[in-house]
């Protein structure tokens, strides 16, 4: 059971051993709307990566300008040629049916390639610089790395702020302000969203982080030993920062959520503790705020694929 549960917990944190594949031609047009590869996109604070940009049917046609989602782990989003095993998310799909009814505002999806630095771009640094350095040393794997590595979370947001989201808004029709702007991640991928809307909260208005990662931890070790506290005190550490950090209520919206099967089972008291945070910020749940488990949902693409409507509903909604 625990071989088969870390087989699944390697394939649900999507820890990137090689460069991602570049979408192939013959899937470069999307069932609905277009998928446009700019190849590996350059920047200053962080390794080059491959992004995607979904535009939404009738785009080409007309002069509207369209809210922007940010989203990490881009090769899990549209090709089941690029994502972890073979499962895509298929968001591009759900968008655009929910858009065709009106469900929600047409919207422009941009997916960011993650890199072998994935964890050390998804952990929030701020919270991961405040460790102990015994605890820091040990947080990426066992053996524990002399000193720790440095965080990358910084680099990583200063990437999608400051080089990404002004190529893409002088490159596509995006409504840039940040009530129209996004982020959305799975995993870790909801751990460093979360952060980004914390970090810049003028230029993000919600953040969706779907099974979030709350121990912070990829040493696997570490993970299945019930006696071993140390990822509830790497978890504590980002609720410290959170309490004092994250906005209050009145310009942004939360969504968070978990199964209750493989990794996912581990999230539920973490997440409870979060939602307090959030409760005490002033966020009403349902208005601005959504914490939702869903039974029986595991740590992976197919889980978060099946549920992905709920926060483009909620992100999205008109």
């Amino acid at each position: 059971m625990v071989q088969r549960g870390r087989r699944i917990v390697l394939a649900g944190l999507g820890l990137v051993l090689a460069g991602v594949a570049p979408l192939a031609g013959a899937q470069a047009a999307a069932e609905q709307g277009n998928l446009v590869a700019l190849g590996d996109f350059p920047s200053s604070q962080v390794a080059p990566r491959k992004v995607v940009v979904w535009l939404p049917p009738g785009y080409g046609a007309g002069s509207e300008r369209y809210p922007v989602l940010y989203m990490h782990d881009g090769q899990n989003l549209f090709d089941p040629a690029t994502a972890m095993g073979g499962q895509a998310w298929d968001v591009h799909k759900r968008l655009a049916a929910l858009a065709a009814t009106g469900a929600v505002r047409p919207a422009i999806i941009v997916g960011i390639a993650s890199t072998r630095d994935r964890a050390r771009e998804y952990g929030p640094a701020q919270a991961v610089e405040a460790l102990a350095p015994p605890l820091r040393a040990a947080l990426l794997g066992d053996p524990p790395t002399p000193g720790g590595l440095p965080t990358l979370s910084e680099q990583y947001l200063r990437f999608i702020v400051e080089e990404l989201k002004p190529a893409i808004d002088a490159r596509f029709r995006t409504s840039p302000e940040r009530a129209d702007t996004f982020i959305m991640g799975s995993s870790m991928g909801g751990l460093i969203s979360l952060y980004a809307l914390a970090r810049y909260p003028d230029v993000f208005a919600g953040a969706a982080c779907l099974s979030t990662h709350w121990p912070l931890t990829t040493n696997f070790n570490m993970l299945f030993d019930q006696a071993d506290a140390r990822p509830v005190r790497y978890a504590s550490a980002y609720f410290d920062w959170l309490a004092r950090k994250l906005p209050r209520a009145g310009r942004h919206k939360l969504y968070f959520d978990h199964g209750d099967a493989t990794l996912d089972a581990l999230y539920a008291p973490y997440q409870q503790q979060v939602d307090g945070i959030v409760r005490a910020k002033g966020y009403r749940m349902g208005v601005d705020w959504i914490s939702q488990v869903f039974p029986g949902a595991e740590h992976s693409e197919a889980a978060w694929r099946e549920r992905v409507e709920v926060p483009l509903r909620f992100l999205l909604s008109r």
